[in-house]
């Protein structure tokens, strides 16, 4: 009974010690970037390069591809939990591909500038400040997309490996889209087309809601989850840092929305491996290099069978590895449990992969 007294009441300490660190400063996490610098920039993309914490790097770097709407927060979190701190640790470069907030001057930009100029120019930029060495190029939820396709159209860039990371393929294993579709059949046609062309873009206040609608259940929860875990400051600073995530959300470039609208809610266009891009198809089954497919256990955005039908459409790669990690869509990135599973096994795949 005493030893029950005892954990109880250091439970109450911690709590009472992370409440008075929260009122007195600016918050409990540590939430300064990971130092980088920008290695290339102009008007559609910024690269940053993230060197290694050994005096060489002594793997082949890798290149995070940034979806749209998210910022480049996703990939370095806050410290102690950040996967671009992680892989640093592991001796290699790192860089992020960023592309800045979308505004109205941006509307026409549609999946190909992602795919045939954004991505492969970033490739080729890493690949040149790296001294001419192959590049591992990961991406999570669309830029895991992005990154997927920009392999299969451009098989003259010099990859290592793709990683797709909580990406979804196959739309009708997404019970949120099964739910929309039916509705999209009837009122789609009239609602949606005529607001993103006449905004240009889908606002960034609208992204932000439509990511926390995705996870309501958590987002709801959340003052209750707080409570819980007052005395788990590792938590504590996880929940503050994913809040700064949430609200850090940029616009959607109307073009774009509008062809992945068509993509996923009528045709599920993903599931088939090949897609219409730039005037020309382009299909999955032209990767040749490894490819590690990563879910998300809890996803509801992009659910594990959803995520791994991309398994069945890389006929051409050598090397096709699944791994379904804890977490939902942002936590198998960067949740506090992937630091000892998603995490090790990506950096065990890239390992395997690297080449001299």
């Amino acid at each position: 009974m005493l030893g029950i007294a005892e954990s109880g009441t250091r439970t109450v300490g911690r709590a009472v010690a992370n409440v008075r660190a929260r009122i007195s400063s600016d918050g409990l996490a540590d939430l300064r970037p990971t130092p980088s610098e920008v290695v290339d920039s102009n008007a559609d993309r910024t690269v940053r390069r993230f060197r290694s914490t050994r005096r060489e790097a002594t793997g082949a770097p890798v290149l995070l591809v940034t979806p749209l709407a998210a910022t480049a927060v996703a990939f370095d979190l806050r410290r102690g939990c950040s996967i671009v701190e992680y892989l640093m640790e592991t001796g290699r470069d790192v860089y992020v591909v960023d592309y800045g907030p979308v505004n109205f001057a941006d509307r026409n930009r549609g999946f190909e500038h992602w795919v045939d100029d954004v991505v492969p120019d970033a490739v080729r930029v890493v690949s040149a400040d790296a001294g001419g060495r192959r590049v591992h190029l990961a991406g999570w939820s669309l830029g895991g997309i992005f990154a997927v396709y920009a392999a299969a159209a451009h098989p003259e860039l010099p990859l290592q490996s793709v990683t797709p990371i909580a990406s979804p393929f196959d739309l009708r294993q997404v019970p949120l889209f099964a739910t929309l579709r039916p509705l999209d059949r009837v009122f789609g046609p009239y609602t949606v087309a005529p607001f993103y062309r006449v905004l240009g873009t889908i606002p960034a206040p609208l992204t932000s809601l439509g990511f926390k609608a995705a996870s309501l259940d958590k987002y709801l929860t959340r003052p209750f989850t707080v409570l819980a875990n007052l005395d788990d400051r590792d938590h504590l600073e996880q929940i503050e840092a994913v809040g700064r995530f949430m609200n850090s959300m940029y616009a959607y470039p109307g073009r774009t929305f509008g062809q992945l609208y068509h993509v996923v809610m009528r045709s599920n266009e993903f599931a088939t491996g090949h897609m219409q891009i730039g005037g020309r198809q382009v299909d999955l089954a032209a990767i040749d290099v490894p490819v590690m497919v990563v879910a998300g256990s809890g996803d509801v955005l992009a659910p594990e069978p959803a995520v791994r039908h991309l398994t069945d459409l890389l006929g051409g790669s050598p090397t096709i590895r699944f791994g379904a990690f804890p977490g939902g869509h942002l936590g198998v990135l960067t949740g506090r449990a992937a630091r000892d599973t998603m995490w090790p096994a990506l950096a065990e795949f890239l390992a395997e992969h690297d080449a001299e």
